[in-house]
Parts: structure tokens; C-alpha cells; sequence
């Protein structure tokens, strides 16, 4: 009820739309219509370029619909953080936790309205451009950067967990083995490198080749579901243990020691603010909807259901393991059973999560494909009508992220970072700085001091998460 509650706050927004004379007014057909089709390519509107987005298409598509907006907002939520969510229960404690993981999703929320207000009151239909808008060509490449900083760091991340539970890891010299390891035993076939290669090119790169969000809303489903078939069993596991009193004792607060201090708490927010960065993906999946209102229907019960996911599988993987909880927990769950059913539902655990971050590989890929096309060719058609440029990119990518899943073991570390500048720049310092310099002149006195209250917060835990990391290596 309290996390219900609080989502209500914005169904009092109304969205004008303010012309250059200043009178408001709905956009019309015509405008939307040009812009729909650069749109669902996930490009800004390129002057002139109107092409379908395969030939032979109709470029009138038909528009989205709201449960398939859900699913793929929850998609673009719900990503690797929901592996690290334990260990930053075992951070902070069960109750700020929770509080954590509420606040954040209210906060997402408020920024993602901020930033469609403002979308729908200018004259572009992108990220990039509302920041175009309000500061400039500077602006425009910052959002990008940080968009193709924070979809690169959580490819590679996807990839890593996907190695894994497939070939296992040994972090701090722990051995863990993966799935396919405790079938056939180790092999060179089974290997992080050879397991990564296959599932790439048979699995993830035919998904890639979608040139349409809403082309990937019955994957996205079935990502979302998996995620949901990952909780119940770990929900199931953690019962089973706990009516075996097996479980661990949480702490409710967090443990200041020797080992700790107060500064080291602050490295648990990157990790929960990183986990609800899905800003990339707000246009393309907002402007295929038929109505505006079906954006902030869409985002609120995604993010419900993301905050519900996130603090169940944070409480029940925290139980589970307590202390020896690894950054990635899907680690955690190599353990010998002790029965055939356990065995089984520490299999069915890993299998279910690594076939969600398979389906929801594509859907961080298209924004970061887009993204980094508007970087390197700003001037070219758009990406779904080059078939050449559309395959270089993409395979491109594919190597990159491929090459650091391989070289970085931990995901801990990226999430950290991603959480302190990409992330946090993306889900709330743009968002609130463009409130604050409000260059339509449509934010209340209430709608800056909320931006404002969000831009110190996101940057003070940033800045001594990112300290508090840098201390600690010296």
C-alpha cells in the first residue's frame, strides 16, 4: 500500500503543449506523424527522412499497446541489478533496504514525468533532444554518452552474469561452478569464453536484428515472466530453508565495524539507482503508445512490480545466504543440495535468470545501437534504412561488450560506477536540471524544489559512493 500510495501523486498532471507564440495547443496529426516513424527507429526526426522502416513496410505502424509498454519498461528495469539486490540487503539491512528501493522507484517515477512534460511541450521526441533543448549541443551529447556508458556497462554485465551461471566464476579464489560444468564436468567447451561466443551468435544476435521496440514486446514478456519464475523459486528455496531452519538471521540495520564504516553504505545506492535506470528506453516505447497518458500508466505499473521483484528476491536471497552473498547471487547457487529436489530448484534458479537476460539483452542493445549511431554519422539516414551501417554497429557492439564480459569477472565494480555517473545522470541529474532551467517556462515553484531536492541527493551519494571506492584503493 505505501509503495500504491505514493505512485498517485502524478495524476494530477495535465501535459500542455506551448507554441512558439505561447498559446497552447495539441500538437497536430501532422507533426506526429512525421516524427512516428523516426520515432519507432529510435532516431531523432531527421529532416526530410520519412522512409519506412523496412522497405516494403507501411510507415503508418500501429500504434503500441499499454501491456506491451509494461513489458517492456519492466524489461528495461528489471536487468542484472536484480542479482546484486541481496548484496546490498546485506549493505544496508533489511529496513533501509526497503526504504532505499521504495524512494527510488517514487523518485524514477517523478523524473520520467519531468522529462515527458518537457518532451511533449518542445519540438523533439528524444532524450538527447529535450536536453538539446535546454542546454544546447552540449547537453545533447552528454545524454548520449551516458546513455552508451550505461547500456555498454549493462550488456557487459548481462554477459557476465550469462558466464556465470553457464561456466561458473572464483571470486576472492572461491570456486563456483557453472550449470554446465556440474552436468559434463570442466571442459574447454564449457568454458566463459566459448560458452559466451555461442550464446551469442545463436541466440542474441538473431534478437538484435529487430529494428522495433514493440518487435521485441512477446520476448520482453517472457523476460518479464522469467524474472517473476526467478523470484518464486528463490521464494520457494528460501521457505524450504527456512522451515529446515536453514536460513540465516538478517540484520534489519546495517553493521558499522572494524571492517565498515558509515561511508561504505553509500555504496549500495549506485547499485539500487542503477538498477532503475530505464530513462534510454522512455521515448521510443512512450511515442509508439497511441495516447501520452498510457506512458504514465505504463512506467507506474512497471515500476510497482519492479519495486515488489526487487525487494523479494533482495529479502529472500539475503536469507538464503546471509553473509557469503556474492555481489552476483546466481554465484551463490552452485551449492550441493540436499536432496534431488533442491538440486533442481538451484538449477531451475540460474536457468530462468540467464533466459531472462537473454531476452532482455535486444532491448538495452536497440538504445545503445541508436545512440551510438547519432555519435559517430548525425547526418545520415536513418539507421533502419541502412542495412550496412545497421550491421557494422551491431556487431560491432556485440565484440565490444563480448571482449569486457571476458576481461571483468565482477559485476559489483560496473555497478558502482554506472550507478555514480551514467546512471544517475540519466534517471535524475538531467531530469531535474532540466526543471530547474525550465525553458518553456511550464515548471511550478513545487516541480524545482523536487528537482532540486533530487539533483543534490543523486550527486552527494555519488560523489561519496565514488570517494569512499577511491579511499579505499589507496
Amino acid at each position: 500500500m505505501m509503495a500504491l500510495s505514493s505512485f498517485k501523486y502524478f495524476n494530477k498532471y495535465k501535459f500542455p503543449i506551448k507554441t512558439s507564440s505561447g498559446k497552447k495547443q495539441d500538437k497536430t496529426a501532422t507533426t506526429l506523424s512525421q516524427n512516428f516513424s523516426s520515432i519507432v527507429a529510435g532516431m531523432s526526426p531527421v529532416i526530410g527522412a520519412n522512409a519506412p522502416l523496412l522497405s516494403g513496410s507501411n510507415p503508418t505502424s500501429k500504434p503500441a499497446t499499454v501491456s506491451g509498454a509494461v513489458f517492456n519498461v519492466a524489461t528495461s528495469v528489471i536487468g542484472a541489478g536484480i542479482m546484486s539486490l541481496p548484496a546490498t540487503l546485506k549493505v544496508l539491512g533489511v529496513i533501509p533496504a526497503l526504504v532505499l528501493i521504495l524512494v527510488i522507484a517514487l523518485l524514477a517515477e517523478i523524473s520520467v514525468e519531468f522529462l515527458m512534460r518537457f518532451t511533449r511541450s518542445g519540438e523533439t521526441t528524444t532524450y538527447s533532444g529535450v536536453m538539446r533543448e535546454a542546454f544546447g549541443p552540449l547537453g545533447a551529447a552528454a545524454s548520449r554518452l551516458a546513455v552508451v556508458i550505461n547500456n555498454m556497462g549493462c550488456l557487459i554485465m548481462y554477459q557476465i552474469i550469462m558466464a556465470d551461471v553457464f561456466s561458473g566464476n572464483n571470486p576472492e579464489g572461491e570456486v563456483h561452478l557453472g550449470v554446465l560444468q556440474q552436468w559434463f564436468g570442466v571442459h574447454w567447451w564449457n568454458s566463459r569464453e566459448f560458452a559466451l561466443i555461442f550464446t551469442m551468435i545463436f541466440i542474441l544476435f538473431p534478437l538484435v536484428l529487430y529494428r522495433r521496440v514493440e518487435s521485441l514486446k512477446f520476448s520482453s514478456a517472457v523476460a518479464t515472466l522469467l524474472a517473476v519464475a526467478f523470484v518464486t523459486i528463490c521464494s520457494v528455496s528460501a521457505i524450504i530453508a527456512l522451515a529446515e531452519g536453514k536460513t540465516q538471521t538478517p540484520r534489519l540495520v546495517p553493521r558499522l565495524d572494524t571492517h565498515s564504516s558509515f561511508f561504505d553504505l553509500f555504496t549500495a545506492v549506485p547499485v539500487i539507482v542503477a538498477s532503475y535506470t530505464f530513462h534510454f528506453n522512455v521515448h521510443p516505447i512512450g511515442f509508439e503508445l497511441g495516447k501520452p497518458s498510457q506512458l504514465t500508466k505504463a512506467v507506474r505499473i512497471a515500476l510497482i512490480l519492479c519495486a515488489l521483484i526487487y525487494f523479494s528476491i533482495g529479502l529472500f536471497g539475503y536469507l538464503l545466504f546471509g553473509d557469503s552473498t556474492q555481489s552476483d547471487i546466481l554465484i551463490n547457487f552452485d551449492r550441493s543440495a540436499d536432496s534431488s529436489f533442491g538440486h533442481l530448484l538451484n538449477t531451475l534458479v540460474r536457468l530462468s535468470y540467464a533466459l531472462h537476460i537473454l531476452l532482455t539483452f535486444p532491448v538495452l542493445n536497440f538504445s545503445l545501437r541508436t545512440n551510438v549511431d547519432e555519435f559517430l554519422f548525425p547526418k545520415k539516414p536513418l539507421l533502419a534504412t541502412d542495412n550496412k551501417r545497421f550491421m557494422i554497429l551491431t556487431l560491432a557492439l556485440l565484440a565490444l561488450s563480448y571482449t569486457a564480459a571476458v576481461a571483468i569477472p565482477d559485476i559489483w565494480y560496473i555497478f558502482q560506477f554506472m550507478g555514480s555517473t551514467s546512471s544517475v545522470c540519466l534517471s535524475f541529474v538531467f531530469p531535474g536540471s532540466i526543471v530547474l532551467r525550465d525553458i518553456h517556462g511550464i515548471s511550478t515553484r513545487k516541480d524545482k524544489i523536487i528537482a532540486l531536492v533530487m539533483v543534490i541527493l543523486a550527486v552527494g551519494t555519488s560523489v561519496t559512493a565514488m570517494s569512499n571506492n577511491i579511499y579505499k584503493l589507496f
